[in-house]
This record gives C-alpha cells, structure tokens and sequence, in this order.
C-alpha cells in the first residue's frame, strides 16, 4: 500500500486496499468474465484481507418527504462505508457514474468506487459526494451524503 496514504485517513487507505486487490485480480482473471464474478472475487479477496464486506447490499430510495420508492442494490459495501460498483462493460458509460452516485445518495455514504474489469486495462473512478440532504433525512437523524460530487 502506498505509504502516503497508509497514514492517511481510514477512507484512502481503504480504497487503496480495494484498488490493489483488483488490480491484483483483474491481473488474474482479466476480462471476458461476467460482473458477478468479479463482485465474488473481489469480495472474496478482501474479506481474506479481514475487511467487512456486504454484497448486494440493499439501499433505500426515499422522495424529498421521506416516503419509500424503492431499493437499489450496492454489489458490495466494505466496512460499512465505502460503496463498490462493479461493472464488466468495454467502457464506463455516463449512466454507470449516475448509478453509484444514486447509490451514494440512497444510502447517505460519501464515498464510492466504480470499477470496471471488462476491458482489456482495468477501470476504476472514486467518487466523494459531499453536501446538503433534506429536511427528512436530517430529522431522521441519517448521517449527510449530500448531493454535490467530485471523481477522478
């Protein structure tokens, strides 16, 4: 792990750890394979690693006054803050960054990793979504997500 980073906050540390135990499969498998099989080796693998992983983690969509529309399915949630998203696309689409940001909206996490291991060279984007959420969630007492994001 990068020695910058290991003493940095936990979130950089984690997505380090999730960025080269994909790297690391990727480099195994490489691509060709359906995306449920890289969400069961990655999440396999970093468990190994003594990381908490959930998959297919369910994620309530709420209207502005709180009312429940609906689910979306996180592929994996690692030690309860950080979302991954795992596509096994040729390249990452517009429609693929909207999905993990709803993801990170739905679930009030700020941090998130859309990686894609169905091309030949691995890709991965960390997104951090920071802001205001409305009045329900704050009465609810949910922790903020937000609603404006950065990736790179």
């Amino acid at each position: 792990m990068n020695s910058h980073a290991s003493q940095a906050d936990p979130v950089l540390r984690l997505c380090d750890a999730v960025r080269e135990t994909a790297f690391s499969m990727h480099g195994y498998l490489r691509h060709g394979h359906l995306e449920k099989v890289y969400e069961n080796g990655l999440a396999g693998r970093l468990r190994r690693l003594g990381l908490a992983v959930q998959q297919q983690c369910p994620l309530q969509v709420r209207d502005q006054d709180g009312a429940l529309l609906g689910d979306y399915y996180a592929d994996l949630v690692v030690e309860g803050f950080l979302i991954v998203e795992i596509k096994a696309v040729r390249r990452l689409a517009d429609e693929h960054l909207a999905q993990i940001l709803g993801y990170l909206r739905a679930s009030g996490m700020e941090h998130g990793l859309l990686i894609n291991f169905g091309g030949v060279r691995l890709e991965i984007r960390k997104l951090v979504l920071a802001g205001e959420e409305p009045e329900w969630a704050r009465a609810a007492g949910l922790p903020p997500s937000g609603h404006d994001a950065k990736h790179g």
